[in-house]
């Protein structure tokens, strides 16, 4: 009797509660993709079951790739997020390690104001940002949200790995230091394999940043062969007051895959990263 309450107390307070949340999580994705299969007159006769395919098509995903440029609004997108994340781990690296280990007047209120820069919000930056992109030339270009982005993506990233290379220990790199390492040896060899789940974080969150970034993409890549993702599908998929909606899902679901299967792959070092940056940064 003892173990059939547990089970039930179990089943009532942790399991109920979990399911429920999971449900909630994931309709999301469920409606996405049941409406991008659907016909349109199945989408809108209120006798079908909304919750259920009755008339399944693929046409919504053959419009994308045959009356869109999708494929190319994905290259762009993959473009821009991958270099523009390189980029912001690397001066991220050098940045959060320099403001932890190296001692010079100022270094503690420096770190917190590349955290504070973070905080001011995009809608108050683009335009300084647009007339710097202007005058440099780089309207329509991958470098004008390369650039752009990392404004963003830096400060947080440092703050993270700030956090981050605080929790090891400073004896390693004062042994290596004994044994004839310089400082870019110490952090090559040692700090970064140690700081992998720190680094892993940082890059999903600045890849994931790029990938759904909408402002800064609308400003600055406005032709038809440079949108991004987002851009895209918002321009061409909607149009007055026509919404093409099982186009629009299927571009959703699609988009959706990279960052799903990049947080499947490396969650765990993705909590493990945001958890020790936060509790020791």
């Amino acid at each position: 009797m003892v173990g059939s309450e547990r089970l039930t107390h179990r089943m009532l307070h942790l399991y109920g509660p979990l399911a429920f949340y999971v449900g909630f999580l994931l309709f999301p994705f469920y409606w996405m993709t049941l409406v991008s299969f659907k016909t349109t007159n199945n989408l809108f006769n209120l006798h079908f079951n909304p919750f259920w395919i009755h008339q399944f098509t693929v046409e919504n995903y053959r419009y994308l790739f045959e009356h869109t440029a999708f494929p190319q609004w994905i290259e762009n997108t993959l473009i821009i997020a991958v270099v523009s994340t390189l980029l912001s781990l690397v001066c991220s690296i050098f940045a959060g390690y320099a403001l932890v280990r190296l001692r010079f007047p100022g270094s503690h209120f420096l770190g917190l104001g590349i955290f504070l820069v973070y905080l001011v919000p995009p809608t108050l930056l683009f335009l300084p940002l647009a007339q710097v992109i202007f005058k440099l030339g780089l309207y329509d270009t991958y470098w004008a949200l390369i650039l752009t982005y990392l404004t963003q993506l830096i400060p947080f990233a440092s703050w993270l790995l700030m956090g981050y290379f605080r929790t090891i220990p400073k004896e390693i790199e004062e042994s290596a230091m004994a044994d004839g390492c310089s400082r870019l040896q110490i952090l090559y060899r040692m700090i970064l394999p140690l700081s992998l789940p720190g680094l892993l974080s940082a890059g999903i969150f600045c890849f994931t940043l790029c990938w759904n970034e909408f402002l800064y993409a609308l400003i600055f890549m406005s032709s038809g062969t440079m949108k991004t993702l987002p851009v895209g599908v918002v321009s061409d998929l909607i149009k007055a007051d026509v919404l093409f909606w099982g186009s629009l899902m299927a571009a959703a679901v699609l988009g959706s895959v990279p960052v799903a299967l990049l947080y499947s792959f490396f969650v765990k070092y993705y909590v493990s990263g945001l958890t020790t940056g936060a509790v020791k940064g």
